[in-house]
């Protein structure tokens, strides 16, 4: 059989092998795996032979569903060497999910996700300046971030300065903070002066307003990252009002690290290669451009994932990728054509703006759009712009909030269809 198309560059996987031979690198780290996990070997062995391509299409889709259900005790054939390097920091953990499906427990070997962070940042070109030298930054997430290891205690400020990073904030749901909090996150975003600011887009939006409303600035700031969720335009506007600097879009999960980078809405966005080798599955044959990504992760000890079904769905690009997001908040007309966020975005009038939206459908033909801003938009004109995308016949009512909820998590989203 022919070879599946990655996202990754070429060189990546290693020079082409003939007879539909699986390339060298790809093949090493398969079996590095199968070695270091009794997972893979049960549920499908691997013969010594060299592999071909024919071959690893056998190789079985891993799924979060299928990790919750075996337990993260199924990747080890010796879980009490996990508990004692749990207990000599050797092997970090980390809890993930809650969103649509139970959590999941994450075990990673001592500096993995500094390596994954390392890597990620090589690999973009606004980043690449901060490696190899101390630099000082600012994060804004979920306190049960996933993609981070962040701290759960509620230490004062000097104490959640870890290596050179400071972690913002001491709660989930920023909508909630009181403006005494947002005090003290702006007084300490303006104590530290970092040269990155990283976190979840709805975050720093909220913090773009409530630094706006103080007066303050904050000329440090080289690198915005947004991370953690999905950013819309909106998002990403209100940010670069307050923190004219860069803006990173790097894309991730705790289970599988970090695996693309590029700048925020350009469509660039490119694998990380020596995170992961990122399989393109096509996902609909009406979306030749659209797909479905496996995951194989590089160099890891702890919990290796092989083909992993991350539930992302990408669109390609001339200069890279575009994450549309999880297939669960992708929308489909009744034509069959696909609506994302960016769509979304770019049907909002020009004149529209706010600090977060959620689009949210309640029908087959009705959608409600809540939003929050300082003034009200005019409902009439977002509406119809709303629904002229979404499709023939579709309602849409507008709605101006003070606040809108994350799910338990912590997390948001911008586009909530109704479960198929």
């Amino acid at each position: 059989m022919s070879a599946p198309q990655f996202a990754n560059l070429p060189e990546t996987l290693g020079p082409a092998t003939p007879g539909g031979q699986v390339p060298a690198l790809l093949e090493r780290e398969i079996r590095k795996i199968y070695e270091r996990s009794p997972l893979y070997g049960r549920r499908f062995p691997l013969h010594p032979d060299p592999l071909k391509w024919s071959c690893y299409s056998e190789i079985p889709a891993l799924s979060k569903k299928e990790i919750i259900d075996q337990g993260h005790q199924a990747f080890f054939a010796d879980y009490a060497d996990v508990d004692r390097g749990l207990l000599t920091k050797r092997f970090e953990y980390e809890s993930t999910g809650g969103t649509t499906q139970s959590p999941m427990t994450v075990i990673m070997e001592e500096g993995w996700w500094d390596r994954q962070t390392e890597n990620a940042y090589r690999a973009s070109p606004i980043l690449r300046q901060f490696v190899g030298r101390p630099y000082r930054k600012c994060v804004l997430a979920p306190v049960g971030c996933s993609s981070n290891l962040c701290p759960y205690e509620d230490h004062p400020f000097p104490h959640r300065y870890f290596n050179g990073t400071v972690y913002l904030n001491l709660s989930s749901d920023p909508f909630a903070f009181p403006e005494a909090e947002w005090d003290r996150i702006v007084l300490e975003l303006q104590a530290t002066k970092p040269e990155v600011i990283e976190g979840e887009p709805v975050y720093l939006s909220l913090l773009a307003r409530a630094v706006q409303k103080r007066g303050v600035k904050v000329p440090s700031i080289k690198a915005v990252i947004l991370t953690y969720g999905k950013a819309s335009t909106q998002h990403g506007r209100r940010i670069a009002e307050v923190f004219p600097a860069p803006q990173v879009d790097l894309y991730g999960s705790t289970e599988a690290g970090y695996i693309f980078v590029g700048e925020a809405f350009k469509d660039n966005s490119q694998a990380i290669g020596a995170n992961a080798f990122i399989e393109l599955v096509p996902w609909r044959a009406e979306l030749p451009g659209v797909f479905q990504i496996h995951v194989t992760t590089r160099d890891r000890v702890a919990m290796p994932l092989l083909r992993y079904h991350t539930g992302d769905i990408v669109q390609q690009f001339p200069a890279g990728f575009r994450l549309l997001g999880r297939e669960g908040n992708l929308y489909f007309r009744p034509d069959g054509s696909l609506v994302s966020t960016t769509d979304i975005d770019a049907a909002l009038p020009a004149n529209f703006a706010c600090w977060h939206y959620s689009l949210v459908q309640t029908a087959a033909d009705r959608w409600d759009f809540h939003y929050v801003a300082e003034e009200n938009a005019d409902h009439r004109e977002v509406e119809s712009a709303i629904a002229a995308v979404l499709g023939a016949g579709v309602r849409v009512n507008a709605f101006r909030r003070r606040v809108l909820a994350p799910a338990a998590s912590g997390k948001f989203a911008l586009l909530k269809p109704l479960v198929r």
